[in-house]
């Protein structure tokens, strides 16, 4: 069969791939944005209880998943095959879970979401530092962008209007995950289900010794549920299914969908108001952001020299 006779179905094929992938990338960035909202319902004022039974539930749903994609020895060569990896982006993502959890306490949802929309450009600034990888001169205008926008934020706390626990937790969080972006691009063979399911495992151990009590409300106990299962396991399900079908400049279009929903849903539902200089602060971070991406797609899209064989887009 000549290749003329393939090509109409492949390309069929893949553009289907895509747009199934493009689907599930915005499905997890929603399932991700109700975490706050998920969050203020629960009346237990301990956090490390909520740390404890979010992590459970998010774990036990992983390790199901992952037994129903891959089958129980699959699964057992993915968590022996992840290294010490594996184990940095776990901690990493136990960390950004945990400090999540807490810095709800301390700080508004929008604060917390707004600075993790910085997370592709602040690994881009580590990678810089620790592997001097290249940046681009459009990406160090992002960056520095991200930072005027993060101490806008953070000022708040400077003058008493905002809890500098809370801000810092915030900041913790988009460090941790920039971190772990960084470890994954380096290290390719580490796959993201098993690494953030061990680090749910890692939280949860943590949390049980720090919680004062592991007994919550039937109700609560409902909404923890959802928290660890909706908002943080099905999120990283339908991502890690759906990511490596579409470019990865799209992937982080799509997730941009995360810091905006979820402030609205917090306001919709509880009535918590970000403050002006969130929003400020936010926009200035969200802008540079999209403009990053914006000059990633037109770097992408543009036409190989002749002669040069061009790069595919990973699907």
């Amino acid at each position: 069969m000549t290749e003329a006779a393939v090509s109409p179905a492949a390309n069929q094929a893949s553009g289907r791939d895509e747009r199934v992938g493009m689907l599930l990338v915005f499905l997890s960035a929603l399932m991700w944005s109700f975490g706050g909202a998920i969050a203020r319902f629960i009346d237990n004022s301990d956090s490390w209880t909520v740390v404890f039974w979010r992590s459970v539930w998010a774990a036990t749903f992983l390790i199901g998943f992952m037994v129903w994609r891959d089958g129980r020895r699959a699964t057992l060569k993915l968590f022996r095959d992840m290294g010490l990896p594996g184990l940095a982006v776990g901690v990493c993502f136990a960390t950004a879970s945990s400090s999540f959890v807490v810095a709800l306490a301390y700080t508004t949802v929008a604060n917390i979401l707004l600075m993790q929309a910085g997370v592709p450009l602040l690994a881009a600034l580590i990678a810089w530092v620790l592997f001097r990888e290249r940046v681009s001169g459009a990406t160090w205008a992002a960056i520095a962008a991200v930072i005027c926008g993060v101490a806008i934020m953070v000022s708040e706390s400077f003058d008493g209007h905002v809890s500098p626990i809370g801000d810092g937790l915030a900041l913790l969080i988009a460090v941790m995950f920039s971190i772990a972006t960084v470890i994954t691009r380096r290290f390719a063979h580490v796959r993201m289900t098993p690494a953030t399911c061990l680090g749910a495992m890692l939280a949860a151990i943590f949390a049980a010794t720090q919680a004062a009590s592991l007994d919550v409300s039937a109700r609560d106990m409902g909404f923890l549920f959802a928290f660890g299962v909706v908002n943080l396991g099905l999120g990283l399900a339908f991502f890690a299914t759906g990511a490596r079908l579409v470019p990865a400049a799209m992937a982080a279009l799509l997730g941009t969908f995360e810091p905006i929903l979820g402030p609205v849903w917090v306001w919709l539902i509880h009535g918590e108001i970000p403050s002006l200089r969130t929003i400020v602060g936010g926009a200035v971070v969200f802008t540079a952001l999209l403009v990053h991406i914006a000059l990633e797609f037109r770097r992408h899209a543009r036409p190989a020299r002749p002669g040069v064989t061009g790069v595919p887009s990973p699907h």
